[in-house]
């Protein structure tokens, strides 16, 4: 066995195999090896189609990695899929990746995310759009090539690391009008038996069986979208409001009733937004420049959402050179919103819209950043070739852009997601082998470990909006970790239950396993009160639910059972979105759009549960 080159992670996950799957599908990470020690992958698997719009990318081929494969999904781009659409089987189900329909494909954005994901193999969804979580299936990737029309395909992949192949990590070295009392944009059926008359199931908790959570509330949409409708953002729980947006419009709703709270109309369509508030409720939602096909995505709008007030506005400098091409995708870390894609990168102040920093224009530059508790910034550095991709990861100041360290990949891996920004945990492709690994730093920068996902096959999902040639990096549900410990679900499959696996950051190896209830899939959405907190998705027959899992193993514990009765609603939407707080759960689709203006009112948009 060639020892890896020094700060490299030993091993990882595997090559895909067959076109279709996600790049973060297929096989998992090869057998653990002792530490330094490359490991040989495991062979590849043809993979279906898996989830699909994960974000990105672009390729087909699916390995027997991580991610599964599943039957190639819809949407766009990279946004996650999830649940079904009429004549589908259920998309919520497991084995499905979430995709979020996105007008590129997937747009939305982005996994995220498979987000607005560029095209890359990992891509989530997300959010769902924007922020919100997809339904961790396998999903189909969309392909997209510098300076190429984005091209959808699947792909399964599978973590790489290895024997004799050489480790993929490299040593360190217009104006927007706000309503309190918004107009209604949805109808609201409480599920009280004096709703619209939603297809005879106007009381949504007539079926509710003991211990089983009641319905509060379920919207229909009832907004005049383009002809191939529009992508969704969200949710988002602040306080007692759900938070979502759409075309051209952001709304609260009430969490206990769904009524309608505020909302606010922008003067073009939404293309952007993070994927989480900041600590105290401030989004920052990214709109086109102009009505006009291919308009940028430059625009800024800053939002309160725990008051539904529209705050400070502003157009991101125009990028000059070449190469200046790209969307912009966004997050938020402390006070600090950034704006990054591939030719520019800038931080702005949340308070003020004050511009805090430009990204740097020598040497290693950002064109991704993943926000949260840190900052961290994916670049693009000199290769010394046209023909070679040199990627590095560094957590950078939020306040100035400057990195606390930056760590170098080795040559044509590129920076794909990133799982967790506290611990770092970093997801990275390599996209002429179809090879994906994950890979975790300490706090200075150093290689922790690389992840060794053996023979499973593993199906993060990173919607949340296609963005072309630009790349969400955060947003992915599937995944979650603590300080110790890096959680990933198994790909799902129909009517079998999946498993979530335990990895331990200091070598990367598993620790445990835990089995989904039932015949259902369960997908990590965030560590909540050292626990990590879960959704087990709904089918046909089974209503969904929330559940948590110890960081020492175990069965998970379900902590809301949603009702069988509702379970075929809960399971049509499409690219699912989630949220929990407040001891409520709500789902949301990822995208909304219908073949004619009558059908598109029909449209189940979000719904929610509590006990």
């Amino acid at each position: 066995m060639t020892q890896p080159p020094s700060n490299q992670p030993p091993g990882g996950f595997g090559a895909p195999q067959e076109p279709n799957q996600n790049p973060h599908q297929g096989t998992p990470p090869v057998p653990p090896v002792p530490p330094q020690a490359p490991q040989t992958p495991p062979p590849a698997a043809p993979g279906p189609y898996g989830q699909q719009p994960q974000p990105g990318y672009g390729y087909p081929q699916q390995a027997p990695g991580p991610y599964g494969q599943q039957p190639p999904q819809q949407p766009y781009g990279y946004p996650q899929q999830g649940q079904g659409q009429p004549g589908y089987p259920p998309q919520g189900q497991p084995g499905y990746p979430q995709q979020q329909p996105g007008p590129y494909g997937q747009q939305q954005g982005p996994y995220g995310g498979y987000p607005a994901q560029p095209g890359y193999p990992g891509a989530p969804t997300p959010p769902p759009s924007g922020g919100g979580g997809l339904k961790g299936r396998t999903g189909i990737v969309a392909a997209v090539a510098a300076g190429a029309v984005l091209v959808a395909a699947v792909t399964t992949w599978a973590v790489v690391g290895g024997d004799d192949e050489k480790d993929p990590i490299a040593k360190p070295t217009a104006t927007a009008t706000s309503s309190a009392a918004p107009k209604p944009t949805e109808s609201v059926d409480q599920g009280d038996g004096s709703g619209d008359g939603d297809n005879g199931e106007d009381d949504l908790n007539a079926g509710r069986q003991a211990g089983e959570a009641k319905v509060n509330w379920l919207l229909k949409n009832d907004v005049d979208l383009p002809r191939n409708g529009s992508d969704v953002f969200g949710p988002w729980i602040v306080g007692d409001t759900v938070v979502k947006a759409m075309y051209k419009g952001i709304s609260g709703y009430s969490l206990s009733d769904g009524s309608s709270k505020w909302h606010i109309d922008v003067p073009f369509e939404l293309c952007a937004a993070p994927a989480n508030p900041s600590a105290n409720g401030v989004m920052v939602f990214g709109y086109a420049e102009s009505a006009k096909d291919g308009a940028k995505c430059s625009q800024l709008q800053m939002v309160d959402l725990k008051t539904g007030k529209a705050g400070w506005k502003k157009a991101v400098p125009k990028p000059k050179g070449l190469f200046a091409f790209s969307d912009n995708t966004l997050s938020i870390s402390g006070n600090t919103v950034t704006v990054a894609g591939t030719s520019s990168a800038y931080g702005f102040s949340l308070a003020d819209g004050r511009q805090l920093f430009t990204g740097p224009t020598t040497g290693c530059k950002p064109f991704a950043y993943a926000g949260g508790s840190k900052l961290v910034a994916a670049m693009d550095c000199p290769s010394g070739s046209t023909s070679k991709k040199s990627h590095a990861v560094g957590v950078v100041n939020p306040a100035t852009g400057k990195p606390a360290f930056t760590f170098k990949l080795e040559t044509d891996w590129e920076v794909d997601k990133v799982y967790s920004v506290d611990p770092l945990v970093v997801s990275a492709t390599q996209r002429e082998q179809k090879k994906w690994t994950i890979f975790t730093l300490d706090a200075k920068g150093k290689l922790r470990s690389q992840i060794q996902g053996g023979k499973d096959k593993f199906a993060p999902s990173c919607g949340g909006g296609f963005v072309i040639f630009g790349k969400n990096l955060e947003g992915c549900t599937g995944v979650a970790a603590d300080a110790n410990t890096f959680y990933m679900a198994t790909e799902t499959s129909y009517g079998k239950p999946n498993e979530v696996v335990a990895f331990d950051l200091k070598n990367g190896k598993p620790k445990w396993r835990s089995k989904a209830p039932g015949e259902q899939s369960m997908t990590p959405l965030r560590m909540e009160g050292g626990q990590v907190l879960l959704y087990v998705d709904s089918s046909y027959d089974k209503g969904g639910a929330v559940a948590t899992l110890a960081p020492t193993g175990g069965a998970p514990k379900i902590v809301l059972q949603h009702p069988a009765a509702t379970a075929e609603i809960e399971n049509s939407f499409y690219s699912p979105g989630y949220a929990y707080g407040n001891g409520t759960f709500v789902v949301a689709s990822g995208r909304v759009s219908a073949t004619n203006d009558e059908a598109e009112k029909q449209v189940k948009t979000m719904m929610a549960f509590s006990k």
